[in-house]
């Protein structure tokens, strides 16, 4: 029995086409990141952090009722705020490459 000596051929050219369509599906993903907004909000919704699904940061709401609990107590609330946005974007952004990748065996994904 002679071996098909494009069976690897095939494989390789069907990997190659996977890789095409994952890269075409991380760019149409990156767009949609860009346009996303992800809220992150801290202290009973005193403060609100919201950055783009790239996590890019956009912009800081910081109720009048949080400044009267002083400089430090809105510090915390803006950083557990922004801890919070970038943890959904990551999560986010993860699952959304899982999809992406999903039957391709690549170490990392």
């Amino acid at each position: 029995m002679v071996k098909n000596p494009f069976g690897k051929m095939k494989e390789l050219a069907d990997a190659f086409q996977k890789a095409q369509e994952v890269q075409k599906g991380a760019q149409e993903l990156q767009s949609e990141l860009e346009q996303l907004e992800i809220e992150g909000i801290a202290g009973d919704g005193l403060v609100k952090v919201i950055m783009s699904g790239n996590q890019e940061p956009r912009r800081v709401e910081i109720s009048p009722d949080a400044l009267s609990q002083g400089a430090e107590a809105v510090s915390e609330m803006v950083t557990d705020a922004m801890k919070e946005a970038y943890t959904k974007s990551t999560e986010m952004m993860r699952g959304r490459m899982e999809e992406l990748t999903s039957g391709l065996n690549l170490p990392g994904f």
